[in-house]
C-alpha cells in the first residue's frame, strides 16, 4: 500500500473514510464485481483525496464527480468494472488514456501494474501530478499528450484502458498493443456507450467483444494548454 498523504484541503484518511469505503466495496460487489483484488484496492484507496473539498463528503457514494476542465472522476463501479475486464497481472505494462483525477491509474498501480498515463488538459495534468506525488504514486508515469496518438516510444503495451468515450477504434493505439494484449474502451456517441474488449491478433488484426453500457465524457483530440 502506498503512503497516504494529505489532500490540498489538509484532510487525511480516517476511520470514517475507511468505514465508508467498506460500504462502497459491498455496493460494487452487489453490482457484480467479483475480482477480490479489485475490491481490495477499492477498499484501500482513499478516493476522497482525489476530489475537491466541496465533494469530499460524498466521495464514497457510487457516483461520478466533476474534477475540472469538463472532466469527471468515474463512479467507483465503472472503475472497478474496467479494471476487472483488464485482468491486471503484476508487472503488466498498461497505457491509460485519460489520467483525469489519477484515481484509476492508482488502482492499476496498487495491483502491481506499470502505469503510463496520458492527459490532454494541462491544468488537470499538473493538478493531478501534485496529488499523485503527495500520495506516494511517483512510479506512475504521466504525459501531457493527445491520447489518440498514444505513446509509441514506450510501446508495446500489454494492455490499454481508455477512460473516455470514442466513436472510433483509435488505429495508433491498436498498433501499440502487443499481440495477445487487450484494450478496454467505451465506444459510442455521447450519452451512452458500450464497453468493448479488443484483443490484438497477428498482422494488426483484432477481435472485439461488447459488454455493458455506460456513460463517459467524450475522448477528444489535441492538447489543451493552460491559459
Amino acid at each position: 500500500m502506498h503512503r497516504q498523504g494529505k489532500s490540498e484541503s489538509g484532510n487525511q484518511d480516517n476511520y470514517l473514510h475507511k468505514g465508508l469505503r467498506k460500504h462502497l466495496v459491498e455496493t460494487i460487489r452487489n453490482k457484480g464485481i467479483s475480482d477480490s483484488r479489485v475490491l481490495e484496492v477499492i477498499g484501500a484507496l482513499p478516493r476522497h483525496l482525489f476530489l475537491d473539498k466541496a465533494f469530499q463528503e460524498k466521495a464514497y457514494e457510487d457516483i461520478p464527480f466533476p474534477i475540472g476542465a469538463g472532466q469527471t472522476i468515474s463512479q467507483p463501479f465503472t472503475v472497478a468494472y474496467q479494471t476487472e475486464l483488464l485482468g491486471v497481472q503484476k508487472h503488466d505494462k498498461i497505457l491509460e488514456i485519460g489520467t483525469g483525477s489519477g484515481y484509476q491509474a492508482c488502482v492499476l498501480s496498487m495491483m502491481g501494474a506499470r502505469v503510463y498515463s496520458i492527459e490532454r488538459q494541462e491544468d488537470l495534468f499538473h493538478k493531478t501530478n501534485i496529488i499523485l506525488k503527495k500520495l506516494g504514486f511517483e512510479n506512475i508515469k504521466t504525459f501531457l499528450k493527445d491520447g489518440y496518438k498514444g505513446l509509441p516510444a514506450f510501446a508495446p503495451f500489454d494492455k490499454i484502458i481508455i477512460t473516455a468515450a470514442t466513436t472510433i477504434i483509435p488505429p495508433e493505439l491498436v498498433k501499440q498493443i502487443r499481440v495477445g494484449g487487450i484494450m478496454i474502451f467505451p465506444k459510442g456517441e455521447q450519452g451512452r456507450q458500450v464497453m468493448c474488449v479488443l484483443t490484438k491478433n497477428e498482422n494488426e488484426n483484432y477481435t472485439i467483444t461488447e459488454k455493458d453500457y455506460f456513460t463517459f465524457v467524450p475522448m477528444l483530440e489535441g492538447v489543451i494548454k493552460s491559459k
